[in-house]
């Protein structure tokens, strides 16, 4: 099992425009994030996950590659689509995927694409909703 924190919160509201950094999300069961351009339920990729320590590698901020929920602790790259990812007391996600990048990293800086693929960070929908704060504990169980 592996531990950590959420570091920071973000929400994409309209596509093309930088996500919004915010203290506190809530969660919707089979949807996504409250006021998220990705909650449907149809989207199975409501949520993007990815850990601090991967973007300090490639000198990123938090919310720059469009995740959700930036986390410390978590080393995302050991994952695998089916585990579920616990947050705070009640919050379920389930992993679905790598996020695969796309040219907008490119666009972030040239030569990102090539370097940051295959560590863009895991996608996952809501099992259990809920709000979660940045600083809530998360953990990942097999």
């Amino acid at each position: 099992m592996q531990n950590g924190n959420i570091t920071a919160l973000h929400i994409a509201r309209v596509k093309g425009t930088p996500s919004d950094p915010v203290d506190t999300a809530t969660l919707i069961a089979g949807s996504g994030i409250e006021g998220d351009r990705s909650c449907n339920p149809e989207n199975t990729r409501q949520v993007l996950v990815m850990d601090q320590e991967t973007l300090e590698k490639f000198d990123l901020d938090p919310g720059q590659i469009k995740e959700n929920i930036t986390t410390s602790g978590l080393d995302l790259s050991t994952t695998q689509s089916g585990q579920v990812l616990f947050v705070g007391d009640s919050v379920t996600l389930e992993l679905v995927g790598p996020c695969v990048a796309c040219g907008k990293m490119d666009v972030i800086r040239p030569g990102l694409l090539d370097d940051i693929q295959g560590q863009r960070g895991m996608l996952a929908v809501v099992i259990n909703g809920g709000y979660i704060n940045v600083g809530d504990t998360v953990r990942i169980e097999p």
